[in-house]
């Protein structure tokens, strides 16, 4: 586990933008998704990408104080620019890129104010990195392998046991919670400073243990904070105390894969295999957007063009945010990016 501070920091010069969204060019009305007060109308394929961006697997993205989207891609191998984070205003116009360092490894994302400044959380799965960095790229915090775990001392062989971090939460008092999602399924926590607490999880499928825990996030809705964990390979959500105690399973996804919260309460919940799940603030399903689980295909269509996705259906939902204003933004795991956006309406 390190420190460092040093910038990574690298604009993207002014280009030709590739407006992916640029409205759908027959006339025909955008999808819309959900139904009452839970309706959206969808725009695949939001933002003005420049041209020498190409989006690899799109897998994280959030919302700063100042509307300003944030999308963390893997870049994909036809891409001008390594930068793996690029950055809209909130109408979708280009802002800047930076984070080279995260090409092939770019996945959870986490915005958070500290005091008067926002951060990032970066999760890193190919160089098995959390990484805290400014708004506009600046490393504050690295956190690598744990070693200080009694979980992830070496194996028999002397190898170590595999870590690869997917997504963090972040406890009221700052301490940081790590999902070992592709790795060996443990939750590792650590101080604010990044000083190694204790682990709990592991591979299993009992109350407690974890198969792929994908997804981590906070939850303070009831009051007293606990961690909702997508436990994906288990096909169930998870709550789980802050001292790593079992609370209780959630049903109404297949394969989540993270979550974020708006205000009143209801929750959007990226389901892996096609579809958007929302759950209200008891955790009860509102509704299945853009589901199409039932074609079976979506691992086969992940990697097609961007031609073969099918309007108003996802194919593989990774990871989501609400806007200032309720919208919904998604990204997914797809060969050549998406990003769509969901418009309350």
């Amino acid at each position: 586990m390190r420190t460092t501070r040093r910038t990574f920091l690298s604009v993207v010069g002014a280009g030709a933008p590739l407006i992916l969204g640029a409205s759908n060019k027959s006339g025909t009305r955008k999808p819309v998704l959900g139904s009452g007060g839970h309706a959206y109308e969808v725009t695949h394929d939001w933002g003005e990408l420049p041209a020498q961006i190409r989006y690899g697997n799109t897998h994280g993205v959030c919302e700063d104080s100042n509307g300003r989207i944030y999308v963390h891609h893997t870049v994909n191998a036809a891409s001008e620019s390594s930068d793996s984070m690029v950055i809209f205003d909130h109408k979708g116009r280009f802002i800047k890129s930076w984070g080279p360092d995260f090409k092939g490894g770019a996945h959870g994302l986490l915005i958070r104010r500290e005091g008067s400044q926002e951060f990032l959380y970066l999760c890193d799965t190919k160089r098995g990195l959390v990484v805290k960095t400014t708004l506009d790229g600046e490393h504050v915090l690295t956190i690598g392998y744990p070693d200080e775990s009694p979980a992830y001392q070496p194996n028999p062989d002397g190898s170590k046991k595999k870590y690869s971090p997917t997504n963090l939460a972040i406890a009221p008092n700052g301490n940081i919670y790590v999902g070992d999602g592709y790795g060996s399924s443990y939750v590792n926590i650590y101080t604010p400073g990044g000083k190694y607490i204790k682990t709990f999880g592991g591979k299993g499928s009992a109350p407690g243990q974890l198969d792929c825990p994908h997804g981590i996030v906070l939850d303070t809705r009831a009051g007293a904070p606990v961690l909702l964990i997508a436990d994906r390979a288990n096909h169930r959500i998870q709550t789980i105390d802050l001292d790593g105690n079992h609370l209780a399973f959630i049903a109404g996804t297949n394969l989540p894969c993270t979550f974020a919260f708006n205000t009143n309460g209801d929750t959007v919940v990226p389901d892996l295999g096609a579809r958007v799940t929302l759950l209200d603030r008891n955790n009860g399903v509102i509704e299945h957007l853009g589901d199409d689980s039932v074609t079976n295909d979506w691992n086969r269509l992940r990697t097609k063009d961007r031609s073969a996705f099918r309007p108003g259906k996802f194919v593989c939902p990774h990871g989501a945010c609400f806007d200032h204003h309720g919208n919904i933004f998604i990204v997914e795991w797809v060969e050549v990016g998406r990003v769509s956006k969901l418009r309350r309406v």
